[in-house]
C-alpha cells in the first residue's frame, strides 16, 4: 500500500513538471523580452504599452507598463495625472494617480523613452466618483482593551478546564 501511494505521488509530480515545460520554454531566460526589442533599442521607441486597470476611478492609481525604454522614460496624460517616470529595463513600469478632478470618459496617455523621441499612446477610461475605500484591512493590531479582554477570556477558559479535569479525577467515594 505504501509503495502504491509513493508511486502515485511520483507520477503526479512528473506529470506536473512535464505539463509546465511548454510554459517555461515559452520565454527562456536570456531570450528576447516579450514585446520585441533586443536590448539595444535600435530606435524603436516604446511599444506594447499596457494599463491596469483599463477603467479607473477618479483619485485611484493605475499601473502603466511599456517595453523598449531600456533607460527609462516618462508617462503623462494632460489633465488626468502628473508626468511620471517610467522605470528602466526591458519593460518599464510606472504607477500613476488619477487626479480627483479628472473628467470621466475615455482618455489617452503617452509614453516617451529617455533615449528616443518616439511617443507611444494607449487609451484608458476614467470612471466618475471615488473608488471603494478599502479601509485599514487588518493593518492595526489589537488595542490594549482588546488584549485585556482576550486574556481574561483565555484565563477563564483555563480555570474552567482545570476545574473540570480536577472534578473528573476525584475518586468516587462510597455513599453508604
Amino acid at each position: 500500500m505504501r509503495v502504491l501511494r509513493a508511486l502515485t505521488v511520483s507520477v503526479a509530480a512528473c506529470a506536473a513538471i512535464g505539463l509546465s515545460m511548454p510554459f517555461a520554454s515559452a520565454n527562456p531566460a536570456g531570450g528576447p523580452p516579450s514585446g520585441g526589442g533586443n536590448g539595444n533599442n535600435n530606435g524603436n521607441g516604446p511599444s506594447n504599452v499596457t494599463v491596469n486597470p483599463y477603467s479607473v476611478h477618479q483619485g485611484s492609481t493605475m499601473q502603466v507598463s511599456a517595453a523598449g525604454c531600456h533607460h527609462g522614460g516618462t508617462v503623462w496624460s494632460n489633465g488626468n495625472f502628473p508626468q511620471t517616470n517610467l522605470s528602466a529595463g526591458s519593460i518599464g513600469f510606472a504607477t500613476v494617480r488619477i487626479f480627483n478632478h479628472a473628467s470621466p470618459g475615455n482618455h489617452t496617455l503617452s509614453v516617451k523613452c529617455h533615449d528616443n523621441s518616439l511617443v507611444a499612446t494607449h487609451r484608458f477610461t476614467i470612471l466618475a466618483g471615488n473608488g471603494a475605500q478599502g479601509g485599514l484591512g487588518g493593518s492595526f493590531g489589537p488595542s490594549t482593551a482588546e488584549t485585556a479582554i482576550g486574556a481574561g477570556l483565555v484565563g477563564t477558559a483555563a480555570l474552567g478546564a482545570g476545574a473540570h479535569v480536577v472534578r473528573r479525577r476525584r475518586p468516587v467515594r462510597s455513599r453508604a
